[in-house]
């Protein structure tokens, strides 16, 4: 790990059964290298021994590791096998990858591993791409700075307008390369999908930076991607027009996809955000979206590249005082008469709900409705709407709702089956911080995006289980059973306690504008980027409904249709997303909506409270930087759950006029 930075998951000690013990790996290439190189330097902290290769006459192995001949069906190219008998544990796998992910499953198992016998269990990932985007700018902008949406200080791999070139941030981009692979994540793409002219040279005469950090990541299976823009060909090509159907512009692509895998053999390729908050697309030139994506997958397709084109479409320039326009229909209808128009290696990355990675959405229905298109679904793992990493708030049980979703009713696909085709995208969490995330605890988040992109049905509370055992060595503190317990206690259900005391019942950006820090209830209500909440003297809520609303209800397949068109059949916690209510109606709780909003921001503030008394409780068991660090981030959460509790519940009651029932003050 590099000098001064905080482990996370891969601290030493969790090398410890693997590297006191005798290991033989057999088989070449780099990624064996790899593998080889992680063993031997936890045999040289921990007294075991590595063989490599050849196998010694009559020498007995504890573990083995070797690449072999096998079905590709039953492994694929990232699977492994693992099983133990006559004391051997063996780890098999017909790629590389699978052999590097072999072995960090050997080091999540720790001493388990090598105890009794274990039958063959074969381990493969459900989703092919697994892929954290960085909104990474290389030239500082004056308005978002190096890293947009980013909480965790600054870029991994831009400084001030250059690449991070030098051997040790070189060797720290290694280290991230590192730790997302032991999670299972194997893509990034390393800058902005806002793509700056600064940016936009990063295709052409700058890709050498870009070759540069490929060359740090790769020793860990991690592909490099690149977010380009759509208007590359006139900006950087001096041709007078991005026409995705002029052949000038195809044979430009062409070209410069060339050079940027002659840099880069194994690169992954594009990501592109068209027609969007101001960046450039094809709706200039009268073109659809499936004949931009498919004019640059044209040009990656020789080299086995994908273009992955996200479906973040809207009129950001919207009249507020038009109730017929719905930000959350236009991802939909902008894309689903598409369907099936899309090239093969071709990728619509869809935001897993419909409007902006607010705390409580709706699944989009986007992600439903394309059987015949590659869908990659996106989450978001830097906290923007959900306390930007100085809240704690872990988003796994989130995501799984999410990616547990059934888009056609309970015999359908879930959403984690929709994206088998296209992977899950996470937009990082990570930065130059020394604790890589800014909050310490919301490294969970980011190690989350890894273990649920190989397993979308996994048990988010088991994944948190991993991230614990991992991060804080049971046989390095006194009382791990103690630890683990109030680490859940903090973690487990701090996603709704942060939505208890921010945005109620499904309602969104009631968040200061620009930064989305801290409470504004009225901050986008009558601006162009969209309306939330309607809020009026007898209600709250947007209808959404077909019968009286804008109709994105009828976005849906006919099961959640049905349930989302009637606020008597609406799931309370997205009520006031699909429908606009007074402020009596009672909710399936029994509670009505003003109660609701005025118990669940007192109730909230006192979770906080109770979860910063928890945390310093573990004091003793706790590195004291990182105790410290999330200490320090609790004072704020703490003053910003009490200032969004009284900003809400006194709009809501000057609003209506309706007194809390239990007569707490409410200013």
């Amino acid at each position: 790990m590099a000098s001064g930075v905080d482990p996370a998951w891969l601290p030493p000690a969790v090398f410890r059964p693997l590297g006191s013990r005798r290991t033989l790996i057999a088989g070449t290439g780099p990624l064996v290298d790899t593998v080889h190189g992680e063993v031997a330097g936890a045999c040289a902290r921990f007294g075991g021994r590595v063989v490599r290769d050849a196998q010694e006459p009559g020498a007995p192995y504890d573990l083995v590791l070797e690449l072999g001949e096998h079905d590709p069906n039953e492994f694929g190219a990232e699977g492994f096998a693992v099983e133990r008998a006559d004391g051997v544990t063996r780890v098999t796998a017909a790629g590389q990858r699978g052999l590097l992910y072999g072995l960090f499953h050997v080091v999540r198992l720790g001493e388990a591993v090598f105890q009794g016998e274990l039958a063959r269990e074969v381990h493969s990932p459900a989703l092919s791409l697994r892929m954290l985007d960085h909104w990474d700018n290389v030239a500082v902008h004056p308005v978002m700075g190096q890293v947009e949406r980013g909480y965790s200080g600054g870029s991994l791999f831009w400084q001030d307008g250059r690449a991070r070139g030098s051997r040790a941030e070189l060797e720290r981009v290694r280290c991230y390369g590192r730790l997302l692979a032991a999670s299972g994540i194997n893509a990034i793409a390393v800058n902005n999908v806002n793509v700056h002219e600064t940016e936009a040279h990063l295709l052409t005469d700058r890709i050498g930076e870009v070759a540069a950090i490929a060359d740090a990541l790769r020793p860990y299976g991690i592909r490099t991607h690149l977010s380009v823009s759509f208007a590359a060909p006139v900006v950087l090509g001096g041709l007078p027009t991005a026409d995705p159907l002029d052949e000038a512009v195809r044979d430009w692509w062409a070209e410069a996809t060339g050079r940027v895998y002659a840099a880069i053999p194994d690169f992954g390729g594009y990501l592109v955000k068209a027609d969007s908050e101001g960046q450039p697309g094809p709706f200039t030139y009268g073109r659809s979206h499936a004949d931009g994506a498919n004019m640059l997958a044209a040009a990656l397709a020789p080299y086995g590249g994908t273009v992955h084109w996200r479906a973040f479409v809207y009129d950001h320039r919207q009249d507020w005082r038009d109730r017929s326009t719905d930000r959350a229909r236009a991802a939909y209808d902008h894309f689903a008469p598409l369907d099936g128009e899309f090239g093969p290696n071709a990728v619509l990355q869809v935001k897993h709900g419909p409007i902006d990675f607010q705390t409580r959405e709706p699944v989009s229905p986007v992600i439903g409705a394309m059987p015949n298109t590659r869908i990659a679904v996106e989450i978001q793992a830097t906290q923007e709407y959900t306390g930007q990493q100085r809240h704690v708030c872990w988003l796994g049980p989130m995501w799984s709702e999410a990616l547990r979703f059934r888009p056609e009713g309970a015999d359908g696909p879930s959403v984690g089956d929709l994206a088998r085709g296209g992977g899950l995208v996470a937009v990082s969490n990570a930065g130059d911080d020394p604790f890589w995330t800014g909050h310490p605890l919301a490294q969970a988040n980011l190690y989350a995006v890894g273990r649920l992109a190989w397993r979308p049905d996994a048990d988010p509370r088991a994944v948190l289980d991993e991230w614990i055992e991992l991060t804080f060595v049971p046989e390095e503190i006194p009382d791990p059973a103690r630890l683990r317990s109030g680490l859940h206690a903090v973690l487990d259900g701090s996603w709704r306690t942060y939505e208890k005391y921010t945005a109620p019942l499904g309602v969104g950006f009631m968040v200061q504008p620009g930064h989305h820090y801290g409470p504004s209830v009225d901050g986008y209500e009558y601006s162009p980027w969209g309306t939330y909440h309607f809020a009026d003297r007898d209600g709250i809520g947007v209808d959404r409904s077909q019968a009286t609303g804008t109709g994105f209800t009828g976005q849906y397949a006919k099961p959640w249709a049905e349930v989302y068109e009637s606020p008597e059949t609406c799931p309370d916690e997205l009520l006031l997303f699909f429908h606009h209510v007074p402020y009596g109606h009672v909710l399936h709780s029994g509670e009505t909506v003003i109660q609701h909003i005025y118990d669940t921001h007192f109730d909230g503030v006192e979770e906080v409270e109770d979860g910063r008394r928890v945390w310093a409780g573990l004091a003793a068991l706790v590195d004291p930087a990182r105790h410290a660090r999330a200490t320090e981030r609790y004072e704020e959460q703490l003053r910003g759950a009490r200032e969004w509790r009284d900003h809400i519940n006194t709009y809501f009651f000057r609003k209506s006029g309706v007194p809390d029932a239990r007569g707490r003050r409410i200013h």
